[in-house]
């Protein structure tokens, strides 16, 4: 039975923090609710692949609920676990590159990602042009945002997508402000390069961790750290 005397929605990050510490299921369901789509975003910012990037996120709630106790709340929680991310998405990443050397097969991963996933719009007769439209251009917008360098795609995700400020994006990145806005600057100009086109307003339907992921995200950590029926 859901607990109607707390209201998890009006908790200070650390209060929440400290639910999610003692393993709350509505604190943790909140705090992944609230950041998977980021988290996701941040992943794939660095590996450009769906399934290592949700791997990442997963990986990277286990090893933040194991130590947010530690959560000081010198910075938001949003920013405590991005950073926790985008240092497991790296340490990912060197390992994928161990692994298969200098064969890059992350492109080919990827595109095979896109096939599945738009292969079957032409048969949606009766969806409106203007949606196929839009998806055709969010998945040339994804493309060449994958297609920039690593330091300028991140830096792109990070502040353009999930808008975070210039001070929270040099934070996770250890970088300095200025340098943050010199790579988001250049990250621009090579899309306005690659696209030839406005893209401004296509930004939430491009890298999608929503619905059902979203969801299924939540409940895989809710059941890996076995929490106790003690939430809702």
């Amino acid at each position: 039975m859901k607990n109607t005397a707390i209201n998890y929605e009006s908790l200070s990050d650390q209060e929440l923090a400290g639910y999610a510490h003692a393993r709350d299921r509505s604190a943790i369901r909140l705090i992944t609710t609230r950041n998977n789509q980021r988290l996701f975003r941040t992943a794939w910012s660095v590996l450009r692949n769906h399934a290592d990037a949700e791997d990442v996120v997963q990986e990277a709630y286990l090893k933040a609920f194991a130590a947010i106790d530690g959560f000081a709340g010198q910075s938001t929680l949003s920013t405590w676990l991005t950073r926790i991310t985008m240092n497991t998405a790296i340490d990912r990443q060197r390992s994928i590159a161990r692994r298969k050397s200098a064969l890059d097969k992350q492109d080919v991963a990827l595109m095979e990602h896109y096939r599945s996933n738009y292969a079957s719009l032409g048969g949606k007769r009766n969806q409106p042009n203007s949606q196929l439209v839009r998806a055709e251009l969010s998945k040339f917008l994804k493309l060449a945002i994958g297609r920039l360098p690593d330091q300028f795609r991140t830096v792109f995700i990070l502040r353009d997508v999930e808008a975070m400020s210039v001070e929270e994006t040099a934070d996770i990145l250890a970088i300095k402000a200025a340098t943050v806005r010199s790579r988001l600057f250049r990250a621009r100009r090579l899309l306005r390069q690659d696209l030839e086109t406005e893209y401004a307003d296509l930004f939430d339907d491009t890298i999608m961790f929503a619905g059902a992921d979203c969801e299924a995200m939540t409940n895989r950590i809710i059941n890996a750290l076995c929490i106790t029926q003690n939430g809702d």
